[in-house]
């Protein structure tokens, strides 16, 4: 049984977090900060991540807040802010992938990717082994990449990852969402055959409140999908508590390397280990999936 108690004092530990200003990722945020980690909140919006920043420092916590601008839907911006965050900070502890967009009407990135396949994988794959090397500096330092329930029934499009012969925005989102998994599973397969001191897991939300399904709805202007989440309501859990998951995976002493979190009843819940997607267990998929998105990374 998780226990909250069973988290210790996080002082002296640097955390980053990706989506640091709303939903998981600022509960996460909160949470770290209370027990006195140095928290680098990533955001796309400043002004946002101002106005964030600001809730948080009225609580007093112990923790201090270092706020960033990133934009993840432009590689060069991921890899200027990555520079960066090797200059400024002395070591990082635990990098949290946590941004991500969910099912909006076609959209392109700066260098013309799908964006959810832009945003939830290729960027935070981008970021992730751009820091690497100020990860693997510490004992017992992790990656977190935030997934979705939907990993369970996504595919990859091997003939079609950015949906242009034909795009279905929930289709593409769980291949993003599956696509984290495969990430997380093969970075962490890749960091064992080193025997590096870094470990790579896994975390999912459950039915989590967050801004993701008001922004689903207004992008795409759908009455259905209003309608649905109305009805749907009573089933999603609190932000706070679908944060847990990702918390636990960053923060559990007991936590190893491979593992995926999630709330114990799958969409709500207090946080348990959970299986990975079958299609993620697959090696071969894995490393196809891997070098297909590295050749993009570097084409840019």
């Amino acid at each position: 049984m998780f226990r909250l108690n069973a988290i210790k004092s996080q002082a002296g530990k640097v955390f980053l977090i990706t989506g640091a200003n709303s939903g998981l990722g600022y509960e996460t945020s909160k949470f770290l900060l209370e027990r006195g980690a140095t928290v680098i909140m990533c955001c796309r919006d400043l002004l946002k991540g101002e106005k964030a920043k600001k809730e948080l420092l009225m609580f007093n916590f112990t923790g201090k807040i270092e706020l960033v601008e990133l934009d993840l839907s432009d590689l060069k911006n991921v890899e200027k802010i990555a520079e960066f965050i090797k200059k400024k900070f002395n070591h990082l502890d635990v990098l949290i992938n946590n941004a991500g967009i969910m099912a909006p009407p076609k959209t392109f990135s700066k260098q013309g990717f799908e964006i959810q396949f832009a945003v939830n994988h290729l960027a935070h794959m981008f970021l992730t082994l751009k820091l690497l090397p100020m990860l693997e500096e510490k004992n017992n330092s992790r990656v977190v990449t935030v997934t979705s329930g939907v990993q369970y029934f996504g595919s990859i499009q091997w003939d079609d990852l950015q949906g242009n012969l034909k795009y279905d925005r929930w289709a593409s989102y769980s291949q993003s969402k599956l696509a984290n998994v495969m990430f997380g599973l093969e970075l962490n397969s890749k960091l064992k055959e080193r025997n590096s001191k870094l470990s790579s897991l896994l975390a999912h939300p459950g039915f989590a409140r967050t801004n993701l399904q008001p922004k689903s709805v207004e992008a795409n202007k759908s009455w259905q999908e209003e309608l649905a989440y109305k009805f749907m309501d009573p089933m999603f859990q609190s932000a706070k508590m679908g944060a847990l998951p990702q918390i636990a995976a960053a923060t559990l002493s007991s936590a190893q390397g491979g593992e995926q979190y999630g709330p114990r009843f799958n969409f709500r819940g207090f946080p348990k280990i959970c299986r990975n997607a079958p299609k993620a267990l697959n090696h071969t998929s894995r490393e196809k999936l891997w070098e297909i998105s590295e050749k993009l990374i570097k084409g840019v």
